[in-house]
Formats: C-alpha cells, structure tokens, sequence
C-alpha cells in the first residue's frame, strides 16, 4: 500500500517529507520554496498540483504524482 495518496493527502503534509519535496524539485525547480505554496499547504496534493498545472505542464503532473505514490 503507499504512503501517500494524492487524492486525499494534504500538501502541507506532503512537504514534511524531504523524499516528496526531492520529487518535487526534480520535476519543478523552486516550487517548493515559493512563498505562494503556502497557501495550498490545506489543500490535498491534487488540488495544489492542479492549481499549478500552468506552470509546470501535465507530464510533469503525472510523473510527481506516480512518483510520491510509489513513496
């Protein structure tokens, strides 16, 4: 079973976890430390993720979440 499930996990939760904020600056340099992501830190990862599909493109989307979920 996995870790996390980003559905249902909330991002702030996600980004105590230096493996998850690994991933996430693989795929997108600097978002985690842009001072916006506190804001979504209450939303689940999918919501946060989805909210910045602009910026950092759909495959890279796909590729954080299959990646945490194998966490």
């Amino acid at each position: 079973m996995a870790k996390y499930d980003v559905n249902t996990t909330k991002l702030g939760e996600l980004l105590d976890d230096p493996q998850v904020v690994a991933i996430f600056d693989k795929y997108a340099p600097g978002l985690t430390s842009n001072p916006m992501i506190g804001m979504a830190k209450g939303m689940t990862a999918a919501q946060a993720i989805g909210m910045a599909g602009g910026m950092i493109g759909q495959d890279k989307i796909a590729a954080i979440t299959a990646e945490v979920e194998q966490l």
